[in-house]
């Protein structure tokens, strides 16, 4: 058995990986399960924290508390040396990824019934697009952390390398993949020679042809999603009296996860109250402040991501929201879907052909794309990425655990 373990911090979820003979490399870390759900409740009630899905069940039950998720959005951006308020005292984001982190650790070793001092940490190619210096911050501020809850020896891989690890180990011979690793937060692609009698070098430098990425994932599929059918009901693109439009930021922040508590602050609501005043269409607006009051943004994303989910195995869903004044029913569809993030996934393609092209591939020359990661089953993302490559096999790995598989799979080559 293998004295290091893999640790990948998603957006969305995250699961830790630990070589053992002939049993599955990815630890239980809740009920079982080999996914905890990168949340945290504060309940005030209890003065108690949860994680994962029992932090979700605590939210949705209606306790009070604050609710924080995609936290791995924070490394790389200037909200990383800020703090919020959780049960009226200032709490640090660096403390809060910590404290995650530190959780992630502790049920990992649980688990595995050993402590882990040393661990291969998976990243994506880009925490932030274009910026290297706010990269490199991303990922000191992740050594950081990772050093302060116990990880003395830590080594970082990239997560779509990481997954194609994990595929090498299923194969019998050569191929030329295409990892697509699609992410909560990130779209991550590398181009990587494959094969079984290459699987315990430890110098795969030669290997891998190119890496790229995006800062595009599911959050911002959810978010687009949200802005287009959702948010209209609650005013998004109406008319104050005056003729101006309501302002839009209210609405970008409870679409998007990791800004939804902006909306609970003091002095939006007191703006909220004077749009309603003004506002041409009141019904929508007392809506969009009946939210607000009851503190139920995380909620509303939440069956936002459902009504996603579901789209990618029926063509519509009918999505209905019992917390908002009314409970109306929202009808979605996958073509409106796809429309609202048509441009996303514009941006995607693009990534990929930029890989074909730094790494002098033709499209024709790549065996196999491997898709993986929670977001990668967006029928409209499969449809384009396939265009790109119409001669390669696709093959779908463990959506969300090949990546900590593949990364326990590393941590053997780094560490022993």
């Amino acid at each position: 058995m293998a004295d290091a373990c893999g640790v990948d911090f998603g957006t969305s979820n995250s699961t830790v990986g630990w070589s053992r003979p002939d049993r599955s490399a990815l630890l239980a870390l809740e009920d079982g399960k080999t996914t905890l759900p990168s949340v945290v409740f504060f309940n005030a009630d209890e003065d108690a924290v949860y994680f994962g899905r029992a932090a979700l069940a605590n939210y949705l039950a209606g306790n009070e508390g604050r609710l924080m998720r995609s936290l791995k959005s924070l490394l790389g951006t200037s909200l990383i040396d800020g703090q919020t308020e959780v049960m009226g005292r200032a709490l640090p984001f660096r403390t809060l990824l910590a404290q995650f982190y530190g959780e992630l650790k502790r049920r990992a070793e649980t688990a595995a019934g050993q402590t882990f001092d040393s661990a291969v940490l998976g990243r994506p190619v880009h925490f932030i697009d274009d910026d290297p210096v706010a990269d490199r911050l991303a990922e000191s501020t992740m050594l950081e952390i990772a050093q302060e809850v116990g990880f003395r020896h830590v080594e970082f891989q990239y997560e779509p390398i990481a997954a194609a690890f994990d595929y090498e180990s299923t194969i019998g011979g050569e191929e030329l993949v295409l990892i697509a690793d699609i992410g909560g937060g990130t779209s991550d692609f590398s181009l990587v020679r494959l094969a079984p009698s290459r699987a315990l070098d430890i110098d795969r430098r030669d290997d891998i042809l190119a890496s790229a990425g995006v800062h595009i994932g599911g959050t911002d599929f959810d978010k687009y999603l949200s802005l287009s059918a959702v948010m209209p009901m609650l005013g998004l693109g109406s008319s104050l009296k005056n003729g101006s439009d309501v302002p839009s930021s209210y609405y970008f922040n409870l679409a998007t996860w990791h800004t939804i508590n902006l909306a609970y602050t003091r002095k939006t609501w007191t703006q909220l109250q004077d749009v309603l005043r003004d506002a041409g269409e009141r019904d929508k607006l007392a809506r969009l402040l009946d939210l607000v009051t009851q503190r139920a943004g995380h909620w509303l994303a939440i069956k936002v991501e459902e009504g996603k989910i579901a789209l990618s195995d029926a063509a519509s869903v009918a999505l209905r929201l019992e917390r908002l004044s009314g409970t109306p029913t929202l009808d979605l569809t996958r073509s409106g879907f796809d429309q609202s993030i048509d441009h996303l996934i514009g941006r995607v393609s693009d990534t990929v052909t930029g890989l074909l092209r730094d790494a002098g591939v033709g499209a024709h020359e790549v065996d196999t794309v491997f898709f993986t990661g929670g977001s990668s089953g967006v029928p409209l993302l499969r449809e384009r990425i396939g265009a790109l490559l119409p001669a390669a096999r696709r093959v779908e790995g463990d959506l969300f655990g090949s990546i900590g598989a593949g990364l326990a799979l590393d941590a053997v080559r780094k560490f022993g």
